[in-house]
């Protein structure tokens, strides 16, 4: 695929001047998961999305080798590793997300002894949260939580890099035999017969028998929301690099093929695949994730394969139309992509900037512009 590259440079600048900005003002703290009024608040390490900042450190450090993200990845490894010390809202599968984009591209790319460690520590945390009977890892609440027990999510195929991870390091394999049986029951399950997929689905969990699939942040249970899509395409793709099943790249294929017939003409999806057109609410984070997922499935194709370019093009239509229509250049605030959707049914950040959107936009355009080995 030919890409003009040009425009890359200039909006990588852009993320690049509004990070040091941002740093200049909050320092080592991390932003909430949505803005307000494009604008996001600053604080401490809680919820589910603060790595996602780290990772935008990472992607910039690894791009400029400059102190300034240095220095606060530096803080940041050592905040997560106090969240994991002292417990910090740790009951929940969103663990993977916290260490792989803190200190997984810390033991990588530096082979720090210490990040070994956490990571293991860390995959221990996540492991506690696997139902033997169900052969899955429950997403949200401890086991005893009436309204979560049981459930799993979508968004947990992205997760599961952490255990595959932690096997890598020990040898261990029960660590990769929990993420496999996982992923193979979101495959059951999850995924529709078109494939579309379910955001969440419930398992008894004294027996282990499948019961229903629902939706928390859809627009119904049998609608399709965009941002889960997009998790099943990257997430299947994901674990398909590490288990070298190839039914699960199929998966990720069936799922990307699913969404691409729903993306409307500018190529950035509504906030559910129930919509194509009209005045319901963009989520441009689900279109940055696919754009990831896109561009990940495509390595893993022959260049034979037409799909190949139908990604490659796919992602960096979508992401040329993220750039020229949805950033917030030459607006006096801190966010960077406009029209993301936290949740709709909980009025959580709407049409607002997300920060796992900022960071998925940030990764795709270092996808388009180099040869880049994922944190995931």
């Amino acid at each position: 695929m030919k890409k003009d590259v040009h425009w890359i440079d200039a909006k990588l600048v852009f993320i690049q001047t509004k990070i040091k900005e941002n740093i200049k003002v909050h320092g080592n703290l991390f932003p909430e998961p949505a803005s307000v009024h494009l604008n996001y608040k600053f604080g401490e390490n809680v919820s589910w999305t603060p790595s996602f900042w780290t990772g935008m450190m990472w992607l910039s450090y690894e791009l400029t080798g400059e102190a300034i993200y240095r220095q606060v990845i530096e803080a940041h490894l050592e905040s997560f590793n106090q969240r994991l010390k002292l417990d910090i809202e740790m009951d929940n599968h969103d663990i993977g997300f916290y260490f792989s984009l803190s200190h997984i591209p810390e033991y990588r790319l530096n082979h720090a002894s210490d990040s070994r460690k956490i990571i293991v520590a860390a995959a221990d945390k996540l492991v506690v949260r696997y139902l033997d009977v169900a052969g899955i890892i429950q997403a949200w609440g401890d086991p005893d939580d009436s309204e979560n027990r049981g459930r799993i999510i979508i968004d947990c195929n992205m997760n599961l890099c952490l255990l595959y991870e932690a096997y890598q390091i020990t040898g261990d394999r029960s660590y990769y035999d929990k993420a496999y049986a996982h992923i193979k029951n979101a495959q059951k399950y999850l995924v529709r017969e078109d494939n579309s997929t379910h955001h969440t689905y419930y398992f008894d969990s004294e027996t282990g028998e499948p019961l229903r699939g629902t939706t928390a942040q859809g627009y119904s249970d049998s609608s399709c929301w965009s941002r889960g899509q997009a998790w099943a395409v990257y997430g299947f793709a994901l674990n398909y690099l590490y288990t070298d099943d190839e039914s699960l790249l199929e998966t990720a294929l069936a799922n990307a093929d699913y969404f691409l017939r729903y993306l409307p003409e500018d190529d950035v999806p509504y906030w559910d695949l129930y919509f194509t057109s009209g005045d319901e609410y963009r989520d441009t984070s689900a279109g940055s994730i696919l754009a990831c997922g896109l561009l990940e499935l495509a390595k893993h194709l022959p260049i034979t394969d037409e799909r190949r370019s139908q990604y490659e093009e796919t992602a960096y239509s979508i992401v040329r139309s993220l750039s020229e229509h949805y950033t917030t250049e030459g607006e006096a605030v801190n966010g960077f992509v406009k029209h993301a959707v936290y949740s709709i049914p909980n009025d959580l950040g709407i049409d607002e900037c997300c920060l796992w959107g900022d960071y998925y936009y940030y990764e795709a355009l270092v996808r388009l512009r180099k040869v880049w080995k994922p944190y995931w």
